[in-house]
C-alpha cells in the first residue's frame, strides 16, 4: 500500500455530484425538486438510494449532465461503482431497468481471504464483486471482453461514501467513528451530563436490524432517541419493549409523544427537541440538523489531516483517505470520454459547508483535499 499524495474527488468528478437531496453540485443540472412534478413523484418527499423513484431521478441527471458536458452526443450504457451488493447493487439494477440502459457494476471490498470475485446477475445488468479495490483493473477488462468498453457512450456512477472515501474493508471505519463523534460531540453540548457508556449502550441496542422498522435506519432518528435517553426522558426498556410489540410503530409516533412533554423540558433539550420535531413534520430525511453540521465539520477535518510523511498505517487509521485505485480508473475512464458522476446518501447537510464556514475557506468533502492511498 502506498501513499498517492494530496488528491480530490473533484479531480474526476467535477461538481458532478448530488448527495441525499438529490440536488447537483454542478449549478444548470437539474435536481430533484426540478423533476418532481415532470415524474410525477411526491412533493416534499426525497427517494431514498434503493428506490425505483431514486434512479428515475439520477436518470434525469445523468441525461442532463451528458448533454452539458458533450451536447448531441448521447448515453447508452452503464457502469456502477460501489461498496454494496444490496444497497449499490439495487440502484444499479434500477437505474438500468429505467434508463434501458445495459449495464455493469462493479462492488469492491478489502478483506483478509485470497483475492476472489465472482459475477452476479442483477437483471437487466450483471454485477462484478470483488474482495479487493484493486481489481478495478480487471473489472475494466471484464466491461471490454463483455462488449460495453468504457467510453463516450457510458455513464460511470460512482458511490462516494466507502468506495471514493474510507474504502469499505479498509478505511471505511472512519466514516463511522466521524459520524459517531459528531454524534457525541452534538449530544454532549445539549446535556449537563453526557453518559458516554450509556450512549453506546442506547445507540447498539436501536442500531439492531430488528428496529429497523422504528428508526428506519435513520441515524438522525437514532441521535434524537439516544438524547432523549440520556437526558432522562424516556425509559430505554419500556421503549423498546414497546417497539418489539408494535404499541410504537414508528418514530413520528416516538416523536410525538416527545413532544407533549415539551413544556417540562429543560431550555436547551426543548429547543433542540423543537427543531427536530418541525423537520419530521416536514418530511425532512435529515431532522437533526446540529447533529449534521457537526458531521460535516467532524468529516472534513479528517481528511487530509496527517502530513505527507505519516506512515500509510496510520494514515489508514487516522485520516479518511481517498481510495487510489478508484481514483486511478476513473480518470482514466474520464479520459477516455465517459460521463462521470458521483453519488452520496450522505445528508446535505453533513457533506457541504455552511455559508459561515464555506467564507472561511471550507469545502464540500469532494473538495476537500486529502491522501490519496492504494496499492
Amino acid at each position: 500500500m502506498k501513499v498517492y499524495g494530496l488528491a480530490t474527488a473533484a479531480e474526476f468528478l467535477g461538481d458532478f455530484i448530488a448527495y441525499r437531496n438529490l440536488e447537483p453540485q454542478q449549478p444548470g443540472l437539474p435536481g430533484l425538486r426540478q423533476v418532481t412534478e415532470r415524474l410525477g413523484l411526491p412533493a416534499g418527499r426525497v427517494p431514498r438510494k434503493h428506490e425505483l423513484d431514486y434512479a428515475r431521478v439520477v436518470a434525469e441527471i445523468l441525461a442532463a449532465a451528458r448533454q452539458m458536458e458533450a451536447p448531441g452526443q448521447p448515453l447508452e450504457r452503464l457502469v456502477f461503482v460501489g461498496d454494496s451488493e444490496l444497497l449499490d447493487g439495487t440502484a444499479f439494477a434500477n437505474l438500468c431497468l429505467v434508463t434501458g440502459w445495459p449495464g455493469l457494476a462493479f462492488i469492491g471490498d478489502e478483506s483478509q481471504d485470497a483475492p476472489a470475485f465472482r459475477v452476479a446477475e442483477r437483471p437487466p445488468g450483471r454485477v462484478y464483486l470483488a474482495n479487493r479495490w484493486a481489481a478495478l483493473e480487471e473489472f475494466d477488462r471484464f466491461c471490454a471482453h463483455s462488449g460495453q468498453p468504457l467510453g463516450p457512450r457510458t455513464a460511470v456512477v460512482i458511490d462516494l461514501d466507502k468506495t471514493i472515501l474510507g474504502a469499505r474493508g479498509r478505511n471505511g471505519k472512519r466514516i463511522d467513528q466521524a459520524r459517531s463523534s459528531a454524534m457525541q460531540q452534538t449530544l454532549s453540548a445539549l446535556l449537563d451530563q453526557f453518559d458516554a457508556q450509556c450512549f453506546i449502550q442506547v445507540y447498539q441496542q436501536f442500531s439492531a436490524p430488528a428496529f429497523h422498522p422504528f428508526t428506519s435506519d435513520n441515524q438522525d432518528y437514532l441521535a434524537y432517541i439516544c438524547l432523549m435517553a440520556l437526558a432522562g426522558r424516556v425509559d430505554i426498556a419500556r421503549l423498546a419493549q414497546a417497539v418489539l410489540q408494535g404499541q410504537i410503530a414508528n418514530f413520528e409516533q416516538f416523536i410525538a409523544e416527545m413532544e407533549a412533554l415539551r413544556d417540562e423540558m429543560p431550555p436547551r433539550l426543548a429547543q433542540a427537541h423543537t427543531e427536530v420535531h418541525t423537520c419530521v413534520l416536514a418530511g425532512d430525511p435529515t431532522p437533526f440538523k446540529a447533529f449534521r453540521r457537526n458531521e460535516y465539520r467532524v468529516t472534513a477535518g479528517a481528511m487530509g489531516c496527517l502530513p505527507q510523511a505519516a506512515p500509510v498505517e496510520e494514515l489508514l487509521r487516522d485520516e479518511l483517505v481517498l481510495t487510489q485505485e478508484v481514483r486511478q480508473k476513473a480518470l482514466e475512464w474520464k479520459h477516455n470520454g465517459a460521463l462521470l458522476f458521483g453519488l452520496s446518501d450522505k445528508p446535505d447537510e453533513a457533506s457541504v459547508p455552511t455559508a459561515e464556514l464555506a467564507a472561511q475557506g471550507w469545502q464540500p468533502l469532494h473538495r476537500t483535499p486529502t491522501h490519496a492511498v492504494g496499492v
